[in-house]
């Protein structure tokens, strides 16, 4: 298996459906929120990437939730399993390609997971608590655990940083048991981009989804019967959007607000990946500004050495 990581806007999903095109792959995608359907402009699918020359290349895992739902990295390694053992009996190559770490190195590293229920009591002890004073219960729990679980990557609100605790809470309780996980040989490629270039690029796209619909796409959720504070709970643009509709800001304000938020998270998405590196996942880090074909015949290279070493 190929798998394509990098910060968002560096122009991946790109990169891994051409080279998919080009070496007869299929893509499994790695994003917590593109699971989601009718979450498009927001989540940045950009269904147009996976058509190479007027040929649509097959992906996985996108469009499989109904928003409002939720989504985990137990649910996802689960479906991780059935997409990539569907693609390989049928004879295919698998790239794996998104942003989130957790989702990539649950897959990567192989976690031992289980599932996790809701804990009423535990919710509402935590009920009106900041998320920074959430954020220290919950890295307090993960060094009780000695986990990597979670980062602020993947909990920006308060909504998201108790499900986190009530996960750590219910594994320092429950030891995870051993649980099959098939060994998948890959090769990882990042995709690296200028700090200077990255902001360019997510300010540019910040205003093509804007134009695009992306306060449309968010009214007509919640005009769906879905609770704003459901969607406040995924972050980044279904959070700040939600509230410029819910009246807390003006137009300007949410737009300054959720270019910085969308800058820090990918700060921290490069922080993840540079964790990944440290605990043995070796990742080949390529300029995005290099030309699509040179990176598409380098990522072919490295996966005839590495995956010729490992068989």
């Amino acid at each position: 298996m190929i798998t394509i990581l990098g910060p968002t806007a560096t122009g991946k999903t790109q990169l891994a459906a051409e080279l998919a095109a080009n070496i007869d792959a299929e893509i499994i995608s790695a994003d917590s929120r593109q699971v989601y359907r009718r979450m498009d402009i927001g989540t940045g699918k950009d269904l147009g990437d996976y058509v190479v020359r007027g040929k649509c290349v097959p992906y996985h895992l996108i469009d499989i939730c109904e928003p409002g739902t939720r989504y985990n990295v137990y649910e996802y390694q689960k479906d991780f399993i059935d997409a990539y053992n569907d693609i390989t009996t049928r004879g295919k190559k698998v790239v794996l390609c998104g942003g989130t770490g957790l989702y990539l190195e649950a897959v990567l590293r192989g976690y031992r997971l289980s599932p996790v229920p809701q804990n009423d009591n535990l919710r509402q002890r935590l009920e009106g608590k900041a998320l920074e004073e959430l954020t220290t219960i919950l890295e307090e729990l993960k060094r009780k655990n000695g986990t990597i679980m979670h980062n602020r990557t993947d909990v920006d609100t308060a909504q998201r940083a108790i499900r986190a605790i009530e996960i750590e809470e219910y594994y320092l309780e429950h030891p995870v048991p051993d649980r099959a996980f098939p060994k998948i040989n890959a090769v990882v490629i990042g995709v690296d981009i200028d700090r200077e270039e990255r902001r360019k690029r997510i300010t540019r796209r910040l205003k093509q989804r804007l134009e695009e619909g992306m306060i449309e796409e968010v009214k007509g959720l919640i005009d769906s019967g879905i609770p704003p504070e459901n969607l406040i709970y995924y972050g980044l643009e279904y959070k700040y959007v939600t509230e410029h509709l819910m009246g807390k800001t003006t137009y300007q304000e949410m737009f300054k607000l959720l270019e910085i938020a969308i800058h820090q998270f990918a700060k921290r998405q490069m922080t993840w990946f540079r964790g990944m590196e440290k605990r043995g996942v070796n990742i080949h880090w390529l300029q995005a500004s290099l030309p699509m074909q040179e990176k598409v015949e380098t990522i072919k290279m490295l996966a005839k050495d590495n995956l010729t070493q490992t068989e």
